[in-house]
């Protein structure tokens, strides 16, 4: 009936060096500032832009700066106009030698010259994603920009009080207490750049740099039991979800968590039932657990928690967690998971760089958060299903070679779309799960994670991983310890290295490495919008920034006692 208590600390030092990360152009994206000409203009610009001589002339670059200024469009037609020479090749032009006989055309241009900048403001979602389209079509879509970034020094502090308590024999308590605070930030709540880790939610709040508020990260009891020779242990509460396997080696630690870390490193809350099959099966360490937990409770704290049937239903996840050999050298774990009704977010708190709004007749108003408020997210779509499964191999080659660890995961992800997303950003996009221009299309993405550990003088560690992600690769780990994003989510390669020094009988240790991301499709750990070639991402796809390639080395400190 003693509470056992804990500690870790760790501080760590990254340096962050960005490269190539892809943007919009900011001359496309104040474009959603500006109003929506009218569906007469638009289909005007269109008609002109079926002749053979107007697509021979026009560039993005020109698009963009007609949507600024529709003055220079009227402008130059009414030069084309007035000269014989472009004159007469207007009129072999099938289009515009139409528009040329338009005793209207004159009073057109000029009505043309004074409408003010041309944007998606004020448009309903079809006339937006028409006007897309139509850059699209026209190959108007200008090209992203490309930029580095550097953040030479990042400190952050992380502090885990652990707690444990065995009640009886048959009843056990855990739980922990985190904080994780970057260096001069207390805010808790970041800038929003396109990533589910900018936001504040229940997944991340302490596996990501949050201010300096206590939060709970795990809280659950254990009920152990038996079904003749089979040990069952049943367990409810705020579930031990994240540093699950094989993240151990790289954490110098103990398994952290249930569930392996390929497909899920997120907090949640819910329940499981573990049955001990070893004496039953006389295979070393076999045992069966069912998972449940819950990603979002629709019915508290949301707009449409009292209506009659809710915009989004709770979204629930499922699992079964195999151990079909473990004899503390070698092991093989199984992992599946299943989640109903995947939305379009969570809950949460970000700041958004702008702010977008329905209006009554189905238009959207977009406006620039000029003054940083932040905004309560909350989702608005069930977007469809996912199924994920990873299977894990582990081994230590003390008996063969010295003390080397190894492991290797192969994971496999499927989403199934049901819906585009109401939400009116990525509404307008078309985008789904996996999914965009309004194309739901099922899609399997796969992962590879290695890893090896070697003895070094000193009880120092040397590893060295290596993880690949699909274009369709997609998975819950947006709880992973890191600044960059997660590089279990990764939808390109990664690859690590690092020294771990153990001082003072492993109660303090000092960890230095590098890791190097070499993203190959846009939108990695996202479930939002249809991976693309990062080499091929035009301005549509970089609304959000990109991230193409990053270097990161570190250095931290951690004690426990």
């Amino acid at each position: 009936d003693k509470l056992s208590l804990g500690v870790e600390m760790r501080t760590k030092l990254d340096s962050i060096h960005y490269t190539d990360i892809h943007v919009a152009p900011a001359d496309l994206t104040n474009r959603f500032f500006d109003n929506y000409p009218g569906d007469g203009m638009m289909g005007m610009m269109g008609q002109m832009m079926q002749s053979p001589m107007m697509q021979s002339m026009m560039t993005p670059d020109m698009f963009l700066e007609i949507m600024k200024d529709p003055g220079v469009f009227s402008n130059m037609l009414t030069n084309m106009m007035s000269d014989p020479g472009t004159q007469q090749a207007m009129m072999q032009d099938p289009v515009l030698s139409q528009m040329l006989q338009d005793p209207n055309m004159p009073a057109t241009l000029e009505a043309m010259g004074s409408i003010g900048p041309m944007g998606f403001n004020g448009a309903t979602p079809e006339q937006a994603q028409a006007m897309m389209n139509m850059m699209k079509d026209y190959n108007l879509v200008p090209s992203a920009e490309k930029r580095d970034a550097d953040n030479d020094v990042a400190f952050t502090t992380k502090v885990h009080l652990n707690m444990k308590a065995r009640v009886n024999r048959n009843l056990g308590f855990a739980g922990r207490l985190a904080v994780y605070k970057a260096w001069g930030d207390s805010t808790g709540v970041k800038f929003n750049n396109g990533s589910l880790g900018d936001v504040t939610l229940d997944g991340n709040t302490t596996s990501l740099p949050h201010g300096d508020t206590v939060r709970l990260e795990r809280a659950y009891f254990n009920l152990k039991g038996g079904l003749g020779s089979v040990p069952v242990n049943f367990s409810l509460g705020r579930r031990p979800s994240t540093y699950g396997p094989p993240l151990e080696y790289g954490n110098y630690s103990m398994e952290g968590g249930s569930p392996l870390a390929t497909i899920i490193n997120w907090q949640f809350d819910g329940a499981s039932l573990n049955f001990g099959l070893e004496d039953a099966t006389e295979i070393p360490g076999a045992a069966f657990k069912f998972c449940y937990g819950v990603g979002f409770e629709s019915g508290w704290g949301n707009s449409y928690s009292l209506n009659s049937k809710p915009d989004v239903d709770d979204v629930n996840l499922f699992g079964i967690i195999a151990t079909l050999y473990d004899d503390d050298l070698y092991s093989a774990v199984f992992n599946y998971a299943h989640a109903w009704d995947i939305s379009d977010g969570f809950t949460g708190l970000t700041v958004m760089p702008f702010i977008i709004s329905e209006n009554s007749d189905s238009t959207y108003s977009f406006s620039q958060n000029t003054g940083g408020f932040i905004t309560r997210m909350q989702p608005s779509t069930e977007l469809g299903d996912w199924d994920a499964a990873t299977l894990l191999l582990r081994g230590n080659f003390s008996e063969l070679f010295g003390d080397v660890d190894m492991f290797l995961a192969g994971s496999w992800s499927h989403t199934d779309p049901k819906q585009i997303s109401q939400n009116p950003f990525y509404n307008i996009m078309g985008q789904g799960l996996l999914s965009s221009d309004g194309m739901l299309e099922k899609h399997d993405g796969y992962s590879v994670y290695a890893g090896v550990r070697f003895p070094m003088p000193g009880d120092g560690k040397l590893g060295l991983e290596y993880c690949w992600g699909s274009q369709y690769w997609f998975n819950f780990s947006g709880a992973e310890d890191s600044l960059v994003g997660s590089k279990l989510a990764t939808r390109g390669s990664v690859y690590e290295g690092y020294y771990i020094q153990p001082f003072l009988n492993d109660s303090f240790f000092l960890k230095l490495g590098g890791q190097y991301y070499d993203y190959e499709y846009t939108g990695s750990g996202n479930p939002l919008g249809k991976p693309v070639k990062i080499d091929e991402a035009t301005a549509f796809d970089t609304f959000n920034a990109v991230i193409d390639k990053v270097w990161v080395g570190y250095l931290s400190a951690t004690i426990r006692f």
